[in-house]
């Protein structure tokens, strides 16, 4: 039992982390041309490192993963893993560029002690044939919400491929975040990147290409989770950003 309560009370043994993303085949036709476009990921990984503490990912209202300590078992885990992304269309729908898609995301504290909230976002595009990427992470558009208020943006670890998003209430246990997603779509500006080449043996003959062409886009989220004893330090601990904690209230320095 004191070890128990020594590690519960170390910073640097809070953090719990879920890695999610998904995989679906997509089709668009474009001026009268057929491209292929993919968006691509594998079910998340989870990695934990405290007992008692719990995080689950929703989408669209429903329990999309979790990972929670078991209170019932001898130091085991509930978990349970989906596939984010994955009801996006309705059955023998095609995906259409530019068309916004419902996508509210959220986090719930489903661990037993009160904690704050980490999620980072991870946008890009891969090619099949490993060729250097021509497409923008912007064009892939999560639109965000809630940000400034609830959710703080953390500008000096974000980039264009990369979100990093904390929420700044404390989230006690059974309690859910605000969104900080609503919708996905990609941009049709993604239509309007185009490669074209000369027709070998063909004079004045121009073969056009669709940039997007065996694109594969990605979306993935990683929420990670640290409680609220000694919070600034335990953020510091296990993400290295420093914070101000106060009436718990997290800000950003």
């Amino acid at each position: 039992m004191r070890r128990i309560k020594r590690f519960l009370k170390s910073p640097t043994a809070t953090m719990l982390t879920f890695v999610l993303a998904a995989g679906l085949l997509l089709f668009s036709s474009i001026g009268g041309a057929r491209a292929a476009l993919t968006y691509f990921s594998e079910t998340y990984v989870s990695r934990v490192q405290m007992s008692n503490i719990g995080v689950t990912l929703l989408e669209n209202g429903k329990e999309i993963s979790k990972r929670d300590y078991n209170k019932t078992s001898d130091g085991t885990w509930n978990e349970s893993t989906g596939v984010l992304l994955g009801n996006m269309l309705e059955k023998g729908e095609e995906f259409k560029i530019g068309k916004k898609y419902k996508e509210e995301l959220n986090v719930r504290n489903s661990g037993t002690i009160d904690q704050y909230v980490r999620v980072s976002i991870y946008k890009y595009w891969v090619k099949k044939d490993d060729k250097q990427q021509t497409l923008s992470p912007n064009l892939i558009d999560l639109n965000l919400v809630n940000v400034g208020s609830d959710w703080l943006l953390d500008k000096s670890a974000s980039t264009d491929e990369r979100t990093v998003l904390y929420y700044s209430k404390l989230l006690g246990e059974g309690e859910t975040t605000s969104l900080f997603a609503d919708t996905i779509k990609v941009d049709k500006m993604v239509a309007t990147k185009v490669t074209q080449y000369p027709v070998e043996g063909k004079k004045n003959t121009i073969r056009t290409v669709y940039d997007y062409d065996g694109m594969q886009f990605c979306v993935e989220a990683k929420v990670d989770a640290v409680q609220d004893h000694n919070a600034e330090d335990a953020v510091w601990s296990a993400w290295g950003r420093r914070v101000t904690v106060d009436n718990e209230t997290l800000s950003l320095r």
